[in-house]
């Protein structure tokens, strides 16, 4: 049995990965302000002797005796970064700070999530890690990006200068149960419109790609990449390379919700990425991981959840 932190626990993907390491037979400690966290995501996970909630927020330091931290916090779609973009600067980089911090004085292995977004509207297509980006240092989703960018640069130093063992994967867009229903994430918003009967919006032309990954499928990416051997640092893309366009995601969404909704085209998001693809190739060398949830089933899944959420 490990003793595991994991920062943002009570979010989407957090909530997930505190349940699969305690399925695993650990102990967690589940960090949350409850930003854009949910006590509902983890209220199941309540009766467990082995899991723990702290309210904290990771701007401010945090000590405690753990083998192994994930770092998850900090919000992830535009709607929730955006509202507060200073904050949002401060999670990704003092929140590194802090748990990195946190890592080296008790010599815990430590892991980063990253994102796609540090790869900012690209100019190589599918992206590789070897590939630096393309960002808008200043743009309205700089807050993001660019904290997240500046994460990975500390998570880096801090291995080369303190020998802290860190871990890094890169994001790309995952979709599952939890996702906060008014995220103004891509997926969550064309199944809450489609399960209303709204008109379904999309924003720009809708031939802007993107690649989604099962929420199941990162979780299982994000424990082997935590458990690979010394020295394996990352960064690694973490998922799916099947590649749709908006549009295409807009027409499965109405399909498997039998929904009678319109798609409305509206005016494209500022410093929108227009593709997004991951190479996987580490992945499945490093890990052996690939995803095997493929769209059309997880979308179904996540309808369903949606629709029990509901009520």
């Amino acid at each position: 049995m490990k003793k595991i932190l994991v920062t943002g626990g009570a979010g989407f993907l957090g909530s997930h990965l505190c349940e699969r390491l305690l399925n695993d037979g650990n102990e967690v400690i589940c960090l949350d302000n409850y930003f854009t966290g949910s006590k509902r995501n983890i209220m199941h996970l309540m009766g467990n002797p082995y899991f723990e909630v702290i309210r904290h927020d990771v701007t401010a330091p945090f000590f405690i005796e753990v083998d192994q931290i994930y770092n998850l916090a900090c919000p992830a779609s535009p709607i929730h970064y955006q509202y507060n973009p200073v904050k949002t600067v401060k999670t990704s980089v003092m929140g590194a700070i802090n748990m990195l911090g946190l890592a080296k004085r008790i010599h815990a292995r430590i892991l980063q999530t990253s994102t796609s977004e540090v790869y900012g509207d690209p100019n190589v297509h599918p992206q590789p890690e070897e590939y630096w980006g393309h960002v808008n240092p200043i743009g309205v989703r700089s807050c993001y990006d660019e904290g997240k960018r500046c994460a990975e640069t500390l998570f880096f130093d801090y291995h080369r200068q303190n020998n802290v063992d860190i871990k890094v994967v890169r994001i790309f867009n995952t979709y599952g149960p939890h996702m906060h229903p008014n995220d103004g994430r891509v997926v969550s918003n064309f199944i809450i419109q489609a399960l209303k009967g709204e008109d379904i919006t999309i924003y720009g032309s809708g031939e802007q790609t993107r690649s989604f990954c099962y929420c199941s499928d990162l979780i299982e990416g994000l424990i082997r990449m935590m458990n690979t051997a010394d020295g394996i640092t990352g960064p690694i893309n973490l998922g799916n390379p099947n590649e749709f366009t908006i549009n295409q995601l807009a027409e499965l969404v109405i399909e498997l919700t039998g929904s009678k909704s319109r798609i409305v085209h509206v005016a494209a998001a500022s410093d929108d990425p227009q593709q997004r693809q991951p190479v996987i190739t580490k992945a499945k060398e490093i890990l052996n991981w690939e995803p095997t949830v493929q769209l059309r089933e997880g979308l179904q899944k996540t309808i369903e959840y949606f629709i029990r959420l509901n009520g």
